[in-house]
């Protein structure tokens, strides 16, 4: 990547296991994607798609993860309010933790803040896990935690939680075309 993602990076992760009012999961993630902008959120770069076992409870269905680099004037709790804004669009309901999902929008970075309360950025689990380092890793392989100081390749390959996360290849004409109108 040319330019750094450490400093100014606003960094959302987005996933799914349940399919949205007859969509793929590929469909539903990329309509997810192109609300952004409607609600402070301007998508930057996109990630590939990433499928991964459900986590803790591999028998749920696999997951469909991105990560996306966006550009808000929104401060942290704002942008956490717009994300949850938009799965509320898609019908999501948190019932348990780790339950199966229409859409999960996570907020893992906002530069270089470090916040505890409420909104815990950067996000208190996405360093351990696969299927969101991976994916940032792959559009910012420099990018540094705000608190481990490790870069986003390292923490991708010493993630313990998703280790089946893959990255899946780009299919013509499916949402990833919205993607790629970002800037990727």
């Amino acid at each position: 990547m040319s330019r750094r993602a450490d400093d100014k990076s606003i960094i959302v992760a987005l996933g799914g296991n349940l399919a949205a009012g007859g969509q793929g999961l590929r469909q539903s993630l990329g309509a997810a994607l192109e609300l952004l902008p409607g609600h402070g959120l301007r998508p930057t770069r996109c990630s590939r798609f990433w499928r991964s076992a459900a986590w803790p409870d591999p028998s749920e269905p696999a997951f469909l993860n991105a990560v996306a680099l966006v550009e808000t004037a929104l401060d942290p709790a704002q942008a956490m309010s717009a994300l949850h804004r938009i799965e509320a669009l898609f019908g999501r309901e948190r019932s348990r933790p780790n339950a199966a999902r229409i859409l999960d929008l996570d907020l893992i970075a906002y530069g270089r803040q470090v916040c505890a309360g409420d909104l815990v950025l950067p996000h208190p689990r996405a360093a351990e896990r696969l299927f969101v380092m991976g994916p940032l890793a792959e559009l910012a392989p420099g990018w540094t935690h705000p608190v481990s100081g490790k870069r986003a390749a390292d923490l991708a390959r010493d993630a313990a939680v998703g280790r089946d996360a893959r990255p899946l290849p780009e299919e013509p004409g499916e949402s990833l075309e919205g993607i790629k109108r970002f800037g990727r």
